[in-house]
């Protein structure tokens, strides 16, 4: 049997255990999803979304990258973002890092890795932004975990930055930003920077649009009727 098949034999096993416990699960499941979560994390397979969180299908949406990065460049990451807010109206947003991240530690060292090099370029520019802060860490290993903390932090900052994000501030709604680290040896989250709803502070002013909140807009489409 190939390695794969027992994937499929899984899958009947967890559907049939899911119907014994109730027969409308997969009726319910089918349903429109309404999840309060977008999950932005590393393409880890040590780091399943769901599982660390406890959460069940149709609780968090989910979208994962090389090293949970946010570019303003990635159509596919805006696309997912995009959906998430205006669509599915999550409450929170959960950029998701995790200590031993491959992607953060290839991003410092000097080794050429073809492609992929134009995608840590951005972690690389994370460092040169705290060069002083991470040279100053004399040990290798807290170093690269300060990294992968500052890659979060960094990512957190770059939601902020889009209009997508700043449109449902201005209309008075969520979503809550949050900056996680997933420890590997410990199976815990640390919690590294929280960004409460419409809290532009956290990024310069010349990337603050001018967007007009909803009252404003609501009264200037009543004058021009």
């Amino acid at each position: 049997m190939h390695t794969y098949q027992k994937l499929l034999l899984t899958n009947k096993a967890w559907a049939a255990q899911k119907l014994r416990v109730d027969p409308n699960y997969f009726n319910e499941l089918s349903k429109d999803q309404t999840p309060d979560y977008l999950w932005i994390g590393c393409s880890d397979s040590r780091v399943p979304a769901d599982q660390v969180t406890g959460t069940q299908p149709g609780e968090i949406f989910v979208h994962r990258n090389v090293a949970n990065l946010v570019l303003h460049t990635d159509m596919n990451l805006l696309s997912v973002l995009q959906y998430a807010v205006e669509v599915l109206k999550v409450k929170h947003i959960l950029v998701v890092g995790h200590y031993n991240c491959g992607g953060v530690k290839a991003a410092m060292s000097n080794e050429d890795f073809g492609l992929i090099n134009k995608w840590l370029r951005n972690i690389k520019d994370i460092y040169e932004k705290h060069e002083d802060e991470l040279n100053g860490i004399s040990d290798e290993t807290l170093r690269f975990n300060r990294l992968v903390e500052l890659n979060v932090i960094e990512q957190v900052k770059n939601l902020a930055k889009t209009t997508i994000v700043q449109k449902a501030w201005a209309n008075g709604e969520y979503p809550y930003l949050h900056g996680w680290v997933f420890d590997l040896h410990t199976g815990l989250i640390n919690q590294i920077i929280e960004v409460e709803s419409g809290d532009l502070n956290t990024i310069n002013p010349i990337h603050r649009f001018n967007i007009p909140d909803k009252k404003t807009a609501d009264l200037e489409n009543l004058m021009k009727d």
